[in-house]
């Protein structure tokens, strides 16, 4: 390309990419494959000098030197093909001589080696027609979504094997053993491009490059296209808030923080040992804002998990208070960040307007789901951290006491329905010695897996969308580790068995009761039953669909103790059959089921009219259904 004809092209690239409206920067930056070869182009403003090498000039720094053209650095370099390995090395002003990988690079190589690979994305035929043509109708408020979670790397590990499954092996079992579960999505934890296994991707430095460790892209698509062909959603764990500080990433870019703050008590983060991207360059927001679009246009994901929303939302998260630390109007919000992500979701919505664009964020920071005109960050969905904290803890205590904290599961409808919430027993909560679900349980072998159960039907009874990480359903006695495989031989036993069979079962029940999820974000899908009863450790209510003939009434027990013919009221004088029961012997429990149909009698209990008498077993859930 001439130097006038790429002059007059960057003119306006480098105006709508300084202004942070460059929502498609990963057109014009990185390497691309042309007639001639590849042209290199890169973004670091405060650069001495930059030069490209790889294999084609024997990793020579002087043998490729690029010409700054307004704010960006230019090369093409005829006779690079596909696969060819490359790197920048930056001049700065100090003499040094950093060797960076590509920031818009689509491919990288395998770690512990770190170079860019050359090369694009135009050699694959989507055959999810279908599905995309679907999703332009799709309503997310008014539909299941029930997602499971999964590390690529250690869902499943390949037999005789120490490295990890292929994108193409994960594509011909993923999919299937999902859609046979009865999940609705799959969320994939980090995926672009990172140096450290132990970091599960948290710390990045590719982010428009899919992780080698798995294959090529053209692979990648593949298992994505195989999702849809099972007809589920494809979620991604994001993380635009913090990168790692490895010498070939993006920290201290050209020299100097270019993608990171300037001043240190914003830039370092040290509970992460990363840095915080500088939210408040448009020039980042350009970078951040086209990535995330890059994955949902370019990979077909249906929607981002954006991690550690506090962290970029918050000056003082995690950090020793400091004056440095306030906004212009003296409170600790990141305005920067605000602003950040109001226009990450706007921009998203207005490309893909039934994507789904999920914060993970722990703080009472109201309208994180609303919208700018209501000083909302402008997501569609928030992870539940309360709910999610209160539950745990009531069950890990001794059924002896849990009468004392009984708030602690009823608490959670005061604000159900103030954001529209995702319910997530995550990863993060079966590491670093947290137990897995099913170890955080008191009480016998047994009991923990009536526990499970008790706390997964409390789960999809509740208002909000659920999430589960892997090896959950299975029952999984052991922490999560990154390195290792779910322990699918723990299937050879019984309890395991009946165990994955209950979740089985309970996720298809929650796909075809309407009245688990098509009011999902109001009052009015919710009525409290039985709230108060301590005492007994039962709670139960309620949830209505639209049609007032069609809802399920849920019961919990949460104690050890059996209770014969409870007395509890209900909203409508009608026949109640029991529809599910987790004391049911297929799942482990010891068949103390109400197998007739239950009769109502007028005599009021609580504030409804009526009451059944029903029997109750110990640590189960109930859902009941009327019966005209």
């Amino acid at each position: 390309m001439k130097y006038e004809e790429e002059k007059n092209k960057s003119e306006f690239d480098v105006h709508i990419f300084h202004e942070g409206n460059h929502f498609e920067s990963y057109y014009l930056l990185g390497a691309h494959i042309n007639e001639c070869g590849v042209s290199f182009r890169v973004w670091a403003p405060n650069a001495k000098s930059l030069s490209v090498v790889g294999d084609f000039n024997n990793w020579d720094h002087n043998s490729h030197r690029m010409k700054k053209i307004n704010d960006f650095w230019f090369l093409q370099i005829d006779g690079i093909k596909k696969g060819d390995k490359y790197k920048y090395v930056v001049e700065t002003w100090k003499a040094e001589k950093l060797v960076k990988s590509d920031p818009y690079a689509l491919y990288s190589e395998l770690r512990p080696n770190t170079a860019s690979i050359v090369w694009d994305l135009e050699n694959y035929s989507w055959n999810d027609q279908g599905w995309q043509e679907d999703k332009k109708s799709y309503q997310p408020y008014k539909n299941p979504m029930n997602i499971y979670e999964v590390h690529l790397g250690s869902w499943k590990k390949p037999q005789g094997r120490e490295n990890f499954q292929t994108y193409r092996e994960l594509a011909e079992e993923l999919p299937k053993y999902v859609s046979e579960m009865g999940y609705t999505h799959v969320e994939l934890m980090p995926i672009a491009e990172y140096p450290l296994d132990d970091s599960w991707g948290y710390q990045g430095t590719g982010y428009f490059s899919v992780t080698s460790r798995h294959g090529v892209p053209e692979d990648f698509k593949y298992l994505i296209d195989e999702l849809h062909r099972y007809k589920i959603g494809v979620i991604l764990d994001w993380v635009p808030g913090h990168f790692c500080k490895d010498a070939h990433g993006l920290y201290r870019f050209d020299g100097t923080p270019t993608y990171e703050y300037s001043n240190p008590i914003l830039g370092e983060n040290e509970q992460w040992g990363t840095c915080n991207f500088d939210l408040s360059k448009r020039e980042i927001h350009s970078f951040l804002i086209s990535n995330a679009i890059f994955w949902m246009k370019e990979y077909h994901i249906d929607g981002l998990r954006v991690d550690a929303v506090s962290n970029m939302l918050y000056l003082d998260f995690c950090k020793e208070p400091s004056p440095e630390l306030k906004n212009k109007d003296g409170g600790n919000q990141n305005l920067w960040a605000v602003d950040f992500m109001q226009r990450l979701n706007g921009a998203i919505f207005k490309e893909f307007p039934n994507a789904l664009m999920i914060a993970e964020e722990s703080t009472s920071r109201p309208n994180i789901t609303k919208g700018k005109e209501e000083n909302g960050l402008g997501f569609n969905y928030k992870w539940n951290m309360g709910w999610m904290n209160d539950i745990l803890k009531y069950m890990e205590l001794d059924p002896i006491n849990r009468k004392f904290h009984h708030n602690l599961i009823t608490f959670s409808i005061v604000y159900a329905f103030s954001e529209n919430y995702v319910l997530p027993f995550s990863h993060d909560e079966v590491v670093h010695g947290k137990k897995s679900l099913i170890e955080k349980f008191p009480g016998y072998y047994v009991d923990k897996f009536a526990s499970l159960r008790l706390l997964l039907g409390y789960m999809m009874a509740h208002p909000g969308k659920k999430l589960l990480f892997m090896g959950g359903e299975i029952g999984q006695f052991l922490e999560w580790r990154f390195y290792e495989s779910i322990e699918w031989q723990l299937l050879e036993l019984q309890k395991h068995r009946e165990m994955q069979e209950f979740v089985k079962n309970l996720n298809f029940f929650y796909r075809k009761e309407k009245s688990f999820w098509e009011i999902d974000h109001s009052y009015e899908g919710f009525h409290w039953l039985e709230a108060n009863n301590s005492n007994c450790g039962i709670v139960s209510f309620m949830r209505k669909s639209e049609d007032k003939d069609e809802f399920i009434i849920a019961i919990y027990n949460f104690t050890p103790v059996h209770y014969s013919k409870h007395k509890m009221g209900v909203p409508r004088f009608v026949d109640y059959e029991e529809v599910l029961n987790s004391d049911t012997n297929e799942y482990g429990g010891q068949g103390r089921v109400n197998s007739k149909v239950l009769k109502p009698r007028w005599g009021g209990v609580g504030k409804e009219l009526c009451h059944i008498e029903i029997d109750i077993a110990p640590l189960s859930v109930i859902y009941l259904k009327p019966k005209f």
